[in-house]
């Protein structure tokens, strides 16, 4: 269990892990062996690095206990955590503190930690088992990813992955959505928070199902996750399925969850630099909703800026303009719906 991103802490509403005895058993992502060091504390955290090509890379920051080190394993998936005693010389010591990735230090004085082979610094752990982790965490998170994508496919529904900052407005645009959508086509939705189901709540007012994924520590919903709450649904009818993800504009870029498509929704609060900063989500997204659009009154952003920045990271990212309150621009988000629909 991870004590940093949380990936496979998560709790279903009414629902335990225990369900995996459905005809289709998947292991677990971060499944261990038996003979791996499974009492073992460990924290994994996912971070992602946006390359100038339009390739986003994702890396794995393992932060182990004192005194361990991963080695490698030969299957290739599973990895024993094996103790690693400090009562080492001098010498070995050293070689410990030579292997350690040093930053790029700028003219100004900055740091940047994301210029090694890994991208990323963990301590302790070197730049290839990095590597090697990353592998082996988001293979096995996608190859349950393709097995979801399948099962939408099958039943002919579309399937978006909503992301966001916390507050962007999203679950708002959600229950807006619904109460158009649910009177023209089946409709459901999976929630995804580190706690409570006020989410899932307020849209089963619309009558529309849905179902809670309390995260934990975990920052992003992953394919396993959407697996058991998908089947807990037991939805098979051609329509729509909305993924609201955790409020988090790094990690949920990096987790292929089956989704025909990610919408990126930002708020018109959160200034025009977002896309910038958190390149790796606009890069990943297909379409980026600039929501609220009835407070640019108030505020002091300018849209076009925010567009031009998503598309040096996303040349091709739609964009639509809206405001879930007042109903100005909805009419195309409800084409664009119908549109991606239409092409299952």
């Amino acid at each position: 269990m991870c004590n940093v991103c949380g990936c496979g802490d998560s709790q279903i509403e009414g629902h335990s892990h225990e369900h995996h005895s459905h005809e289709d058993k998947h292991e677990h992502p971060h499944q261990h062996n038996d003979h791996s060091a499974i009492d073992m504390p460990q924290s994994i955290v996912i971070h992602h690095h946006y390359h100038h090509q339009g390739d986003v890379h994702h890396h794995v920051h393992y932060t182990l206990p004192a005194g361990t080190m991963p080695e490698q394993a030969t299957d290739g998936h599973d990895y024993e955590h094996v103790p690693h005693s400090h009562d080492h010389s001098h010498h070995h010591a050293d070689n410990h503190q030579h292997e350690q990735h040093q930053p790029e230090r700028l003219e100004t004085g900055d740091l940047h930690y994301g210029k090694g082979e890994a991208e990323v610094h963990v301590a302790g752990v070197s730049q290839r088992q990095l590597l090697t982790l990353e592998m082996d965490i988001l293979g096995n998170n996608n190859q349950l990813a393709v097995h979801n994508r399948e099962h939408f496919i099958e039943n002919r529904q579309l399937v978006l992955n909503l992301v966001s900052s916390p507050g962007s407005g999203k679950t708002t645009l959600l229950t807006e959505t619904l109460m158009t959508l649910k009177d023209q086509c089946a409709c459901a939705v999976i929630e995804g928070d580190q706690q409570t189901s006020n989410d899932a709540d307020r849209i089963r007012a619309t009558t529309v199902p849905a179902i809670q994924v309390n995260t934990g520590k975990g920052c992003h919903l992953d394919a396993q996750m959407i697996h058991d709450a998908y089947h807990q649904l037991a939805i098979n009818e051609p329509g729509f399925l909305f993924i609201e993800n955790v409020g988090n504009l790094v990690c949920p870029a990096s987790f292929d969850l089956g989704e025909a498509a990610k919408v990126a929704i930002l708020s018109v609060t959160e200034g025009e630099d977002k896309p910038l900063k958190y390149p790796n989500m606009f890069a990943a997204a297909d379409l980026m909703i600039i929501n609220k659009i009835d407070l640019l009154p108030y505020v002091d952003v300018n849209i076009e800026d925010c567009i031009a920045n998503a598309r040096k990271v996303n040349p091709t990212i739609q964009v639509i303009k809206l405001s879930a309150k007042t109903g100005e621009g909805m009419d195309a988000w409800f084409n664009w719906l119908n549109e991606n629909r239409q092409q299952l």
